[in-house]
């Protein structure tokens, strides 16, 4: 990879044969674990203005219509997140002279506040081509990190590095977009109650008469606020035995084999036909945007025995042809590296882009899921990529209930894709086995055997980083927000250090621990399992205002946590330590016994929840995994949503 300084320049075609389609990244760490910002994207003309408010892609408008630009969102890495942005360069106007890569932070916050930040281009088959790391921040709430331009018809990268102090208004502004941030402000945040078809509906565009067409709709740079439908509709069933007809029924899958046929060719067949679905979940892997097809149990001639991948994706655009083939697991069924690897080979032989794996293992930072060695000289041509269960039932999920689609019958195609993930029969769960360290280490733990270095905590740490990204995207899918696990670690740290550390650190206490940052929420939603008692500990601090009076603040917090379990354990931060703590409800009638009777300044509060953890062992979902599931979400469901 290419290091860029300030200023310096690259020509794509000359680091990579795959640049028709880029991907870039901008990390960012935050030392509080809270920081974060977002990406926003301009196409600009020779002038350096957007031709239109069009141009102008950020969270409220992350897609463009023609597939060239494509916010992907968060992906959290050793010390921070990344967010990525794709860009099909073969569907850019030719009058698009050049591509703004930005960032801003909102609420007064600003990029000195955050550490690391670096932006990182890759080609379309993953390789990373350039890189390019800020440290000149300072007070701005806005920063180009960089840019692509064309040049004698090449792209080239610039680095950029540049800030502005008015935030993601002002830099939008200065390129041309015409903001309205003041444009129904009101409407936005009045919250509706709708059934989840008249949700639907609602998204779905009335066609209007041409002579009363508005015109479009000003950009507003102030974050859409998305109320989730309340209830079901009213059934029309005589009693509650009757099942409605679904789409894709579960009743016949009878082994594993009919399981991964019928999921594969479900979930293909919904990506070919909803195309912000397919679209999605393919731009991640280097795919253009284009025309896809996509089929199931396509017999490919390999050695003296031809193999059958359990799918196939195409995708056209401009007459070219990008191919991945896919392998799908169910009920936690592992990858065989063998076979993974003939499905490598079969797509270097023959040109193809991609071998995708989905499973129901959520893929590590620096972890591959299979160990496949692949021939030095056909890896820039083939890229290995994975795709797990739960991250397809968060996409379509974050489509239909969130964000929406343009068409009514795609949203109940995904509504119905949703369905038959969530069942129990499909095999299509998510993680759902902790492995088989699991109880060796838990009862080393109980009888104080377990050492550091053991490779066995390892694993375990492991398979409980994989549950809480899947316990991100299951609340974030609820949500309609981003949630992402906090990586707490030193600056350069690998993933494999840092996870060694943590086993380590496992066998000392007996304890995993896990935060989670969640977009709007006023603080790190902390999760601790402790092997030793059985308990689940999910907890958040909250600052205590800087302004008013002690006991006023302590009143207020107690009326905001009107609907809060009884059993809510608060306890009051002071400097040097710990404050008073005790129940809500025993606080609730005197909120005074909160503050500290010597008159320390009190500098916030913990909030926290205690459970009995699962620990069936088994195949099947343990019942720790569904203990820790449930106990995010109740935690998030009773306490935090009462702070938001």
């Amino acid at each position: 990879m290419q290091e860029l300084a300030k200023g310096a320049n690259a020509a794509l075609a000359a680091l990579s044969e795959s640049v028709d389609s880029v991907v870039v990244g901008l990390n960012w760490s935050s030392p509080t674990g809270e920081g974060d910002a977002d990406v926003s994207v301009l196409l600009l003309n020779s002038d350096g203005k957007v031709r239109s408010d069009a141009d102008f892609y950020f969270y409220n408008n992350p897609v463009a219509p023609d597939g060239s630009v494509q916010l992907l969102g968060k992906t959290p890495t050793g010390d921070g997140s990344q967010d990525r942005i794709g860009f099909d360069l073969t569907a850019i106007p030719d009058e698009v002279a050049r591509i703004v890569v930005a960032a801003s932070r909102y609420e007064g916050a600003h990029f000195g506040e955050l550490e690391n930040l670096r932006l990182t281009l890759a080609d379309g088959v993953g390789t990373d081509l350039v890189g390019f790391t800020i440290t000149d921040t300072g007070p701005m709430s806005a920063f180009i990190f960089g840019e692509l331009y064309r040049r004698d018809g090449a792209w080239k990268f610039r680095a950029v590095g540049q800030g502005y102090y008015s935030g993601l208004a002002g830099l939008a502004t200065d390129f041309g977009v015409d903001i309205d941030d003041d444009a129904g402000e009101e409407e936005a945040s009045a919250p509706v109650e709708r059934t989840p078809e008249e949700a639907v509906r609602a998204r779905v565009p009335a066609p209007r008469p041409a002579e009363t067409a508005k015109a479009p709709a000003r950009p507003r740079t102030a974050k859409k606020k998305v109320t989730l439908p309340k209830g079901p509709r009213r059934t029309l069933a005589e009693n509650d035995s009757w099942r409605e007809a679904r789409l894709f029924p579960v009743s016949a899958l009878k082994s594993d084999r009919d399981r991964e046929a019928r999921a594969t060719s479900v979930l293909l067949s919904v990506m070919a036909q909803v195309p912000e679905f397919g679209r999605r979940l393919t731009a991640a892997f280097g795919a253009p945007a284009g025309r896809m097809e996509t089929f199931t149990e396509v017999t490919l001639p390999h050695s003296d025995s031809p193999r059958r991948p359990d799918g196939v994706i195409r995708v056209e655009r401009a007459g070219k042809l990008w191919t991945a083939l896919v392998e799908t697991k169910t009920n936690g069924n592992a990858l065989r590296s063998d076979q993974v690897q003939a499905y490598m080979d079969i797509a270097a032989r023959r040109g193809y882009e991609a071998v995708i794996t989905l499973t129901n293992d959520v893929e590590l930072e620096g972890r591959p899921l299979v160990d496949v060695k692949i021939d030095g000289r056909r890896k820039h041509k083939v890229a290995l990529r994975h795709l797990s269960w739960a991250e397809v039932a968060h996409q379509a999920q974050m489509l239909i209930q969130h964000e929406g689609v343009n068409d009514a019958a795609h949203a109940w195609l995904l509504r119905e894709l949703l369905h038959y993930l969530q069942h129990e029969n499909s095999g299509c769960h998510g993680f759902q086995n902790m492995g088989a360290a699991w109880v060796p280490v838990r009862n080393g733990i109980d009888d104080e055997t377990l050492c550091q270095g053991d490779p066995r905590a390892l694993e375990v740490v492991e398979s409980w980083e994989r549950l809480v990204r899947q316990v991100c995207l299951r609340l974030g899918g609820e949500l309609g927000h981003k949630v992402l696990p906090v990586q707490r670690s030193r600056r350069g740290t690998d993933p494999a250090a840092r996870r060694a550390l943590l086993a380590d650190q496992l066998c000392d206490d007996g304890r995993l621990g896990a935060e989670l940052r969640i977009e709007g929420t006023p603080g790190v939603l902390a999760l601790t399992a402790d092997l030793r008692t059985g308990r689940l500990r999910t907890s958040i601090e909250i600052p205590a205002p800087t302004q008013g009076y002690p006991l006023a603040a302590a009143k207020r917090l107690v009326r905001r946590l009107a609907e809060a379990p009884a059993d809510l354990h608060v306890e009051t931060l002071v400097d040097g330590g710990g404050g008073p703590r005790g129940t809500l409800e025993r606080l609730r009638p005197e909120p005074g016994d909160m503050l500290p009777k010597s008159g320390t300044p009190v500098t916030g509060f913990r909030l926290s929840l205690l459970k009995t953890m699962g620990s069936t062992r088994g195949n099947a979902q343990s019942s720790f995994i569904r203990s820790v599931d449930e106990a995010v979400h109740r935690f998030h469901r009773s306490v935090v949503a009462c702070l938001e």
